[in-house]
């Protein structure tokens, strides 16, 4: 008999992939809080004075921080799902699966006019 006692949230935890989504959604979410919080503190290109001078600077900032969450979040995601197939580090770098490049030996042919 399912337990339908428990949160729908953390049922969804349970779930290795939508776990492994959520951590890496949160790992994008916290870069992209960084970086708005790093272009606000640097001012390049007077980008804080130009969002604090509208007459509604949290929609100027829900938007870029917005933007940026989807950017980094999906990254993030995106990464965490193209690195499953992937082996545990065994020392060898390049290709992976067995994917190398064929080398083949060319000879020279004698040139004949």
């Amino acid at each position: 008999m399912p337990d339908n006692h428990q949160p729908q949230a953390t049922r969804l935890l349970r779930i290795p992939l939508f776990r492994l989504l959520a951590i890496n959604l949160a790992i994008g979410a916290c870069a992209a809080v960084l970086l708005v919080g790093g272009l606000l503190w640097l001012n390049p290109g007077h980008l804080r004075e130009l969002i604090f001078a509208d007459r509604t600077p949290g929609i100027a900032l829900v938007l870029l921080l917005a933007s940026f969450l989807i950017t980094f979040g999906s990254a993030a995601m995106g990464s965490a799902i193209m690195a499953q197939g992937r082996k545990e580090d065994d020392g060898k770098r390049g290709g992976g699966n067995g994917s190398r490049l064929a080398v083949q030996e060319v000879t020279q042919r004698p040139r004949t006019r």
